[in-house]
């Protein structure tokens, strides 16, 4: 038991350092924009590039990963030349060269957490099927280093400005490199070439197809949260500070998942969990959109993110880990990352940015409530697909 902890140990740590980086960059780069007088469309093409990337490079550092073994290789070589692209931000540069950095420095963060993922789900499948209570405490540190940066960050905003945001960045991007650095070179032996043609195999099969219909509607979802929440709460008025409470708030239930979601998840099918995750979001954003200047509402809200991610989340980890085994799961997870986080960002992004120009940011929420309602009838059809009979009996 304490050996195989201590070998969960570094992907805690990379887990930590790297939402950290996330809570910081996410939460707080569309306010950096606003302060250096950039647009409201402008601001949302400049979010949009971490999305641009997962259009592409999980995929590509997937199938490399998948082909060599070498996953902590590349997320080494990822971190350092992440790090090198953000000590580019002390400098003023145009829209377009701000544009560029991104796309280069989200091209080698995007595809991180997909191979650390897919690396970290081998050793908690060891002997058996996904260990939910292994997985749960290793990636509640990324939720406790999300929730310290969005608060501290916030609160140091608050009182200092945005100047100091390129510094940051760069400081917790080094963290997110070191920590790389003290992650064991592990390396799956398992020879590929038996398994190159099974994963579209697994694609074509009408339940993993619906559950990644209700992956993208579901994560498109969020993209209102992601892109434009602090944006929207800071036109309502509220604090940098209430800012990052509210995105604490959200982090604490999340950790709070991750820590007792073994107990939780035995009691409904996977997919049962996507459906009610699904559902969930979609009366959590439609308070967001209604309600968001009634504060006790809104922290409701955002404690529904015990359910609309973390549970969310692990159900969607562990689908993957079951259907795309050992060499397919670095293509497994970043399939998944490309067509739930890589699509939907740039859609949600775009179409986000139009809609808040021409209806208000309220409007861009009545949308995700919609989203939120597609994701719930397509994980329904994956429900009933994977459990045909239980569905039949009820």
């Amino acid at each position: 038991m304490k050996a195989e902890r201590k070998a969960l140990l570094p992907f805690a740590a990379l887990s930590a350092t790297y939402f950290a980086h996330i809570g910081l960059f996410n939460s707080y780069l569309p306010l950096w924009l606003k302060d250096l007088g950039l647009g409201l469309l402008t601001i949302s093409v400049l979010s949009s590039m971490q999305a641009v990337t997962r259009l592409f490079a999980p995929y590509v550092w997937g199938w490399l990963s998948d082909h060599t073994g070498e996953r902590v290789r590349f997320l080494r070589w990822g971190a350092a030349v992440a790090l090198l692209c953000a000590s580019l931000l002390w400098w003023p540069l145009s829209p377009t060269l701000l544009g560029v950095v991104l796309l280069v420095m989200f091209t080698h963060t995007s595809a991180m957490m997909p191979m650390s993922e897919a690396a970290m789900a081998h050793l908690v499948s060891l002997g058996g099927g996904f260990d939910a209570q292994r997985y749960g405490r290793v990636r509640l540190w990324g939720s406790l280093g999300f929730m310290v940066t969005v608060f501290a960050a916030g609160a140091w905003f608050e009182t200092q400005g945005m100047q100091s945001f390129a510094t940051w960045t760069v400081l917790s991007l080094l963290a997110v490199w070191v920590s790389t650095l003290l992650m064991p070179n592990l390396k799956e032996a398992q020879p590929v070439q038996a398994q190159s043609v099974r994963v579209w195999g697994v694609v074509q099969r009408p339940e993993i197809r619906w559950f990644f219909i209700a992956a993208f509607f579901h994560v498109l979802s969020h993209m209102g949260l992601y892109v434009f929440f602090s944006l929207y709460l800071d036109a309502l008025g509220y604090s940098k500070t209430m800012i990052g409470v509210l995105w604490a708030v959200s982090v604490l239930v999340e950790i709070a998942w991750f820590f007792t979601q073994s107990r939780w998840l035995p009691r409904l099918p996977l997919t049962a969990w996507i459906v009610l995750s699904s559902a969930t979001m979609a009366v959590r954003m439609g308070v967001t959109a209604v309600w968001a200047d009634v504060l006790w509402l809104l922290l409701v809200a955002q404690a529904l993110h015990a359910l609309t991610f973390a549970a969310h989340h692990t159900a969607c980890v562990a689908l993957l880990s079951h259907h795309f085994p050992g060499r397919m799961r670095g293509r497994g997870q970043a399939l998944y990352t490309v067509i739930a986080y890589g699509v939907t960002g740039v859609l949600g992004g775009f179409a986000g940015g139009l809609i808040s120009e021409r209806w208000g940011l309220q409007a861009v929420f009545v949308a995700m409530t919609v989203c939120a309602v597609a994701a719930t009838a397509a994980g329904w059809r994956a429900w009933r697909l994977a459990h045909p009979a239980a569905v039949h009996g009820a």
